[in-house]
């Protein structure tokens, strides 16, 4: 290709304008982040308000918690949907179906009239919200391309790592000033906004009217059984734990089923609802189990922290939630960085280095007394967001490496059930390892600070173990990328006008 004014080809500067993050790009990313906003925020807002929400309708917290859960299960159930209506009917389309679904459940959530009502209307809230981040995802990642998929992820993975520190706060203060249904209200002026924004500033992208026939029978053995898997997870702190009739049954039910499913995608002729065969990808297999285990480590750490703080130092919801603020220090700190140098040197560097920074953090909470410095404390959250951050955002540029641009859909409707599935264990697990701990240590069934802060200490060495088994995955990872040196400029062909 010639240049218009000299007839030769580009220098290496402009070579590399397209690698260059464009304000058009940034737009697209600022517009998406900001419909992504409410549904990332929702969850932990929710969380605080599970008490006050148990008064208002006169039930018990097994009841109520039913919000979180069936919030949580249609997410589950949605997700693998995904893929394969973005191929159906665009990315754009999809994008403002979910941010509408999540818009109209957030008004009924919040016009609630009985606690059965309230879950009902979670559950439409629920197929908004899981549709979100997949989309969002599909729409940046084939817009960037490969060679910004890092820089534009570390945009967009903002509002992601902030909202288990702000979700608290903002819940925190609706609940302690105003009626508990602007927790949901909340959500209906951004979802407003997003919704003209993404209108007027997503491009319509072409639909693919001969797409491969719903997996039908995929649909409805993978969902039923994530599902399945989810509930039993969320049901382990109940007297029993992982023993209990509920737990096992879910459990079991859910894994027939996800085997059941594993055998029909292997074989089956049209594109499987979760395409099992993009794991014949070393980079996106070992992408898949890093967002497993640091799924497990971060929703677990993000469960107990706040807990140690109110438990333990006896802190209120609020004070605890403004304790955790250095972490998204340390995320935005490490963003600031983590996507060029991904996109410079690579994924496997940056997220061997993020384990290691992470694993640091982690350690000065295996070691908490009922005294311990609050500065140090705060210290090792700073350090432990910026692992995190540098571990977890260059993942996502190492998981589409080599994919077709037609199997993005797919990967990303992947991505997140397996990082759903591994918060979910991840909490579930660290939840039933803390009660326990509790009543290990407790002194003649009481438990005091002493105590307490014990039962932490042996829970979070399992949340340094789980920081520190993402290494394996991490090792299988893309090496250094090479760059390729730019090719001379040949002479001005002046001969040829």
């Amino acid at each position: 290709m010639t240049s218009p004014s000299t007839g030769a080809s580009p220098s290496a500067p402009e070579q590399s304008a397209s690698d260059r993050l464009d304000p058009t790009l940034i737009r697209l990313g600022v517009i998406l982040v900001i419909g992504a906003i409410a549904s990332m925020l929702d969850t932990t807002i929710v969380s605080v308000a599970i008490d006050g929400l148990s008064r208002e309708f006169d039930t018990d917290i097994s009841t109520i918690q039913w919000t979180s859960t069936g919030y949580l299960l249609a997410l589950s159930a949605v997700i693998p949907l995904t893929g394969w209506a973005v191929e159906r009917f665009g990315a754009r389309t999809m994008w403002l179906f979910s941010l509408t679904a999540f818009l109209a459940g957030s008004a009924l959530c919040g016009a609630a009239w009985s606690v059965g009502s309230l879950i009902a209307f979670r559950v439409l809230q629920g197929i908004g919200g899981g549709m979100i981040t997949p989309v969002m995802q599909t729409i940046l990642v084939r817009a960037a391309g490969p060679q910004r998929i890092g820089r534009i992820m570390s945009i967009v993975a903002v509002p992601g790592h902030l909202s288990p520190i702000v979700g608290p706060l903002v819940g925190g203060a609706i609940i302690d000033s105003v009626s508990w249904r602007w927790i949901f209200y909340v959500n209906v002026p951004i979802c407003a906004i997003a919704l003209l924004l993404a209108w007027r500033g997503v491009p319509r992208d072409t639909r693919n009217d001969t797409a491969a026939r719903l997996d039908v029978l995929g649909l409805a053995l993978l969902s039923p059984g994530l599902a399945a898997i989810i509930y039993g997870l969320s049901q382990t702190s109940r007297p029993g734990g992982f023993g209990a009739t509920p737990v096992v049954v879910s459990l079991a039910l859910g894994a027939v089923l996800l085997a059941a499913f594993a055998a029909h995608a292997l074989r089956t002729r049209i594109t499987p609802v979760l395409d099992l065969r993009l794991f014949r990808h070393r980079s996106f297999t070992a992408a898949t189990l890093l967002m497993f285990l640091g799924g497990m480590s971060v929703f677990g750490a993000m469960l107990l922290m706040p807990l140690y703080y109110q438990q333990v130092r006896d802190k209120s919801a609020l004070d605890a939630g403004l304790l955790l603020a250095p972490q998204s220090i340390g995320t935005i700190i490490a963003l600031t960085y983590v996507g060029k140098l991904t996109d410079r040197i690579g994924s496997r560097p940056i997220v061997l280095t993020g384990v290691a920074i992470g694993v640091a953090g982690t350690l000065a909470y295996t070691q908490v007394q009922p005294d311990t410095s609050v500065w140090l404390l705060s210290a090792s959250l700073l350090i432990w967001g910026i692992g995190i951050a540098a571990s977890m955002v260059p993942i996502m540029s190492a998981a589409y490496q080599g994919l077709e641009p037609a199997a993005i859909p797919r990967a990303t409707s992947a991505i997140s059930v397996i990082q759903r599935l591994g918060g979910s264990f991840g909490t579930a697990v660290l939840s039933v390892i803390l009660q326990r701990q509790i009543i290990r240590h407790a002194d003649g069934g009481e438990s005091d600070p002493d105590s307490l802060t014990k039962a932490f200490d042996t829970t979070f060495w399992w949340v340094l173990g789980f920081t520190a088994l993402t290494l394996v995955p991490a090792l299988l990872l893309p090496r250094v990328k090479k760059r390729k040196p730019a090719e001379p400029a040949p002479e001005p062909a002046t001969a040829k006008r």
